[in-house]
């Protein structure tokens, strides 16, 4: 691994994660990305990450221990964050993301004596779906996450959304350790494209109305929800979905399902399996007439934010830390949901759930004017609210509020 102290600064901070690009799926990996990017400029950064090698300098990239190869996939996780604890030696303060590196964090914490920082992304009582995909390794999940936040230092919350669950579901761990930061948005990348060559390649016609859905297929993300709401939409307007990476068999012949059904009852419907680069996402994301997000569970909701940056209406689900990112009426509609209590998230009332997100939507592509003022308002409130260095800088302060000295 490279040393790449800068000059005059010797903070050395360890960011543990299991994705880091090039190998990102989701809204975790975003943000370790940026905030590694932008802490560089602050401190002594190394990440240490799952999968295949890296180049980039002060970056390692650890595999799974050839040992535990067929083993439960929560378990050959855990064999990773050994490995990644045993690589932090020597640094001042470790900071791990999601329940995947969250014990290479505990352990680091008490084999070299620093301090560790945990932001919470999401949370594993949240998420029981994850029992379909993980089988007995959600009771390992739930056992590392648990651990690791109730013995961190500091629990950064990306949203006070967030922060709410976190003293909710872990009433053990101290309110004054558990500080907000939120997540952030490049809005030099995220930035709208007038540009149609991705559109066409991907079939979406520039001169329709589209809703745009941006994200993995999973229960928490609520595709299957705006499935059936697209129902109602109007004849003209297109469905572009990229989404891909379904957690189960299961979910995955469910949203097919519904998106056959749409499309024998209904032209435009465009499913982008796999992932895209972000350039072409973001061509997509600006010449939508909406952004649609249905999660039932979401700690912020980046691809909010990434979908503002372009200029781009967004109509949302009311939950998590949503509100927080997209402002009723005046960036996008909130679409209201009562939730069970049980940690799922889903909807008391799924038809209801299901008839004001199809009412919110059509709503809007109603009134064009309106549309057009709320993107906007939302570029303008990912760029004064939401930028990366503001945050990196919120991040040093917690380091340092712990004791990580240099």
């Amino acid at each position: 691994m490279t040393d790449s102290t800068p000059a005059g600064q010797s903070l050395r901070v360890d960011l543990l994660t299991r994705e880091y690009p090039p190998e990102v799926y989701g809204g975790a990996g975003v943000h370790v990305e940026y905030l590694a990017r932008e802490l560089r400029h602050l401190a002594d950064v190394r990440v240490h990450c799952f999968g295949l090698p890296r180049t980039e300098p002060g970056v390692t990239a650890y595999a799974e221990p050839p040992g535990l190869a067929g083993a439960n996939a929560a378990l050959r996780t855990m064999g990773v964050d050994l490995e990644m604890a045993a690589g932090c030696a020597g640094t001042d303060v470790v900071h791990s993301h999601t329940w995947y590196a969250n014990l290479a964090g505990h352990t680091a914490k008490l084999l070299h004596g620093v301090p560790h920082v945990v932001t919470a992304h999401s949370l594993e009582p949240l998420r029981p779906w994850k029992a379909e995909q993980l089988g007995g390794g959600y009771a390992l999940s739930s056992w590392c996450e648990r651990v690791a936040v109730e013995a961190a230092d500091a629990v950064i919350a990306v949203s006070e959304g967030m922060r709410r669950d976190v003293l909710t579901a872990y009433p053990d761990v101290d309110p004054d350790r558990v500080r907000v930061v939120y997540n952030g948005i490049d809005t030099k990348q995220y930035a709208p494209d007038p540009g149609t060559d991705v559109l066409d390649r991907l079939g979406v016609d520039p001169a329709l109305p589209s809703v745009v859905y941006v994200g993995r297929i999973t229960r928490q993300k609520g595709l299957p929800y705006l499935l059936r709401a697209a129902r109602e939409l109007p004849a003209d307007t297109q469905l572009v979905l990229l989404a891909g990476a379904p957690d189960t068999a299961e979910i995955a012949a469910e949203v097919e399902g519904l998106v056959a059904e749409l499309r024998a009852n209904r032209s435009g419907v465009v499913w982008v399996a796999e992932m895209l680069p972000k350039h072409e996402v973001i061509q997509v994301l600006t010449h939508a007439t909406l952004f649609v997000c249905p999660s039932v569970y979401e700690p912020m909701g980046i691809v909010n934010l990434e979908a503002m940056a372009c200029e781009t209406a967004v109509v949302a689900t009311a939950t998590g830390g949503i509100p927080e990112v997209v402002a009723d009426g005046e960036t996008g509609l909130l679409v209201p949901i009562e939730q069970a209590a049980d940690g799922s998230g889903r909807p008391l009332d799924p038809g209801r759930f299901v008839a004001d997100l199809a009412a919110r939507m059509n709503e809007l592509l109603a009134d064009p004017d309106r549309i057009a003022k709320f993107g906007r308002a939302g570029r303008q409130r990912a760029v004064e609210h939401f930028s990366w260095d503001a945050i990196a800088a919120r991040t040093l302060e917690v380091y340092r509020s712990v004791g990580a000295a240099g």
